[in-house]
């Protein structure tokens, strides 16, 4: 059974004749670079880009298909010599039962379904050109329309303060929203981890993914996980969310949560951490606050711990959260070593320092470690590591 890095949560900024997807997403995150970007420099063998309903998205996938750099499998994904790219789509829904809004992911087997489902979105969105648009259908009606095509579907980061099943949107249960048994996984945000989620009774049942939700190229595999399957494709994906035939997630690899931009309670005039028991900030007298991650999981909780067979969660630091390192010394080591999951996790600590200075090379070996100390983020702003 092979092995594979896997991240299925990457934005399009643009298309490829420059207009706006994911319009905070940065303008060189195309189709094309892409997929290039995460199989020759980070190191993917799967990604899930979920912005694949925009129609010029769709005509950019089309044309690399006819010019043979993309194929398309029998048993679903686009394969891109050595990457699979599996079709997806960000959505935001609504639900009068809910306070919302709340966002969920879909992805599709291959370019003719989703074609269909997103000729299908054109009735019940205003912009079927941009990513994460309001949908105005239910939860529940979305969900069957992703199963009847075949797909898979994750509700996502939902724990983010914003946009979000249990940040903004239920009150207590997944199940005022959604029908729990068409849910595929469930997508953690990089403010959380396996062992803060699991104290929620009710994703028990469920696999966790770790994703980047990349809106750069650089944030690409920031959050990933390996996933044992027999073969790169989509049907080989779903058997590994469903643990089939062997096939199942090996392990999370995420930030600390520490480092999440919405993991501690902060000020949202100030951003200096808050106690929501004292009505205005201690720094600045506002009185509005931005509740953390960590403090919704606690309001949430209904267990002590999860199921024992969970995959590990591994606390990973991504290269462009290390002091020191910029863009001339990510260069530098991507030219001597080839790619991020290659220095993340196998160069040896001698030769990582005879290429980049020694204090630095320190520091990704004690991150590969979890020897770092951190700074905790909150309220938009990312935690930082402070010391080795």
């Amino acid at each position: 059974m092979n092995q594979y890095y896997v991240d299925l949560h990457i934005h399009i900024g643009r298309t490829y004749t420059g207009r706006a997807v994911k319009i905070t997403g940065a303008k060189t995150l195309t189709f094309s670079n892409i997929i290039e970007h995460a199989r020759d420099l980070k190191g993917l063998h799967m990604i899930g880009i979920i912005d694949c309903h925009s129609p010029e998205v769709i005509i950019e996938m089309e044309n690399l298909l006819n010019a043979g750099e993309l194929i398309q499998q029998e048993e679903g994904g686009l394969y891109y010599d050595g990457l699979t790219i599996i079709p997806g789509s960000e959505l935001e829904i609504y639900d009068e039962d809910c306070k919302g809004p709340i966002h969920v992911l879909a992805y599709f087997p291959n370019l003719t379904i989703m074609k269909e489902f997103s000729n299908w979105l054109t009735q019940h969105l205003k912009n079927i050109h941009l990513s994460s648009q309001r949908l105005y259908v239910t939860g529940r009606e979305l969900q069957k329309k992703v199963k009847s095509l075949g797909g898979i579907f994750i509700p996502a980061h939902v724990f983010t303060p914003f946009k979000s099943l249990f940040g903004r949107g239920v009150e207590r249960s997944l199940a005022e929203v959604f029908d729990p048994d068409l849910i595929d996984g469930i997508e953690l945000g990089l403010s959380s981890n396996t062992n803060m989620a699991d104290v929620i009774g009710e994703i028990h049942r469920y696999p966790y993914v770790t994703n980047s939700d990349a809106h750069s190229l650089g944030k690409i595999a920031r959050e990933y996980q390996i996933i044992a399957m027999k073969k790169l494709t989509f049907n080989h994906l779903l058997e590994s969310l469903e643990e089939k035939a062997g096939q199942r997630i090996i392990a999370n690899y995420g930030l600390d949560p520490l480092l999440g931009k919405y993991h501690q309670t902060v000020c949202a005039e100030c951003s200096e951490p808050a106690n929501l028991e004292i009505s205005r900030c201690q720094n600045c007298g506002h009185e509005k606050f931005v509740k953390g991650v960590a403090e919704r999981i606690t309001e949430l909780a209904t267990a002590s711990h999860g199921p024992d067979n969970r995959p590990p969660y591994i606390h990973q630091v991504p290269l462009q959260f290390i002091p020191g390192i910029g863009p001339k010394l990510m260069e530098k080591l991507l030219h001597h070593f080839g790619t991020e999951m290659a220095i993340l996790h196998e160069v040896p600590e001698e030769a990582l320092k005879e290429v980049i200075p020694i204090k630095i090379a320190n520091l990704i070996i004690n991150a590969r470690k979890g020897a770092l100390s951190f700074q905790a983020g909150g309220g938009g702003i990312y935690g930082k590591v402070t010391e080795s």
